[in-house]
């Protein structure tokens, strides 16, 4: 069930949270409100942390290929001077950002900002991965979303990585990652279970990117700030 606010009052802000494993639609969710948002003829803001440039330096990309333009910060600071007078504040790939993006997106809200983040709730050993757990506190509205286990094929909760890696913090997709489900998870690492996760042929590729690339152009020209 997703938990979205259908009315935006004047001069009131709120926080919303997408959270949810690796391949459960966050960042396409979030690209979602913020269409709908713009259609809506409100000012939107997307960012996204700066360690994140696995499709596009410049753009949110969930891994379906869906994009919208979007501006970089290293920081959780620097987000409120970036966001100026926008109405709608998206931040995808929480996780990313440290501790302080509880506070920034407090001051967000309290100055009437509606703040969209997106992240994973969980890191790769099953372990609340800040700041999120605090950003759900905080939340007026939450939406967990789930994959599909590549063992079972059941719903998947936890982002099981596949790479003989112990960062916790470690940028990846399909290369790294496939989700499982709570019986199927086995942290740290684990052999791959599933088929890799099958890429857009090159036409259906090509065809995504030319409409991406044109919904960009739009939401540039009509409602979105950088």
């Amino acid at each position: 069930m997703l938990h979205e606010p259908t009315v935006l009052p004047q001069n009131v802000g709120w926080i919303e949270v997408i959270c949810g494993g690796m391949f459960s639609g966050k960042t396409e969710e979030l690209i979602r409100r913020a269409r709908r948002a713009q259609i809506a003829g409100q000012s939107v803001v997307i960012v996204k942390p700066k360690i994140d440039n696995r499709y596009s330096e410049d753009q949110v990309v969930s891994h379906n290929s869906t994009a919208l333009p979007s501006i970089v910060a290293e920081t959780a600071d620097q987000i409120v001077l970036m966001t100026g007078n926008a109405r709608v504040v998206c931040i995808d790939e929480a996780q990313f950002f440290d501790n302080r993006l509880v506070d920034v997106a407090n001051t967000l809200a309290n100055g009437g900002k509606r703040v969209i983040l997106a992240g994973l709730d969980m890191d790769y050993i099953g372990k609340p991965f800040e700041p999120m757990p605090h950003l759900l506190a905080i939340a007026e509205y939450v939406t967990k979303l789930h994959a599909i286990c590549s063992e079972s094929g059941m719903i998947a909760n936890f982002s099981q990585r596949v790479v003989a890696d112990e960062s916790r913090i470690l940028v990846g997709e399909t290369d790294a990652y496939e989700p499982r489900a709570r019986h199927c998870f086995r942290p740290p690492t684990d052999i791959r279970k599933g088929k890799p996760i099958p890429r857009l042929n090159a036409d259906a590729r090509a065809q995504e990117a030319k409409q991406s690339a044109k919904r960009s152009q739009e939401f540039d020209d009509d409602g979105f700030e950088t």
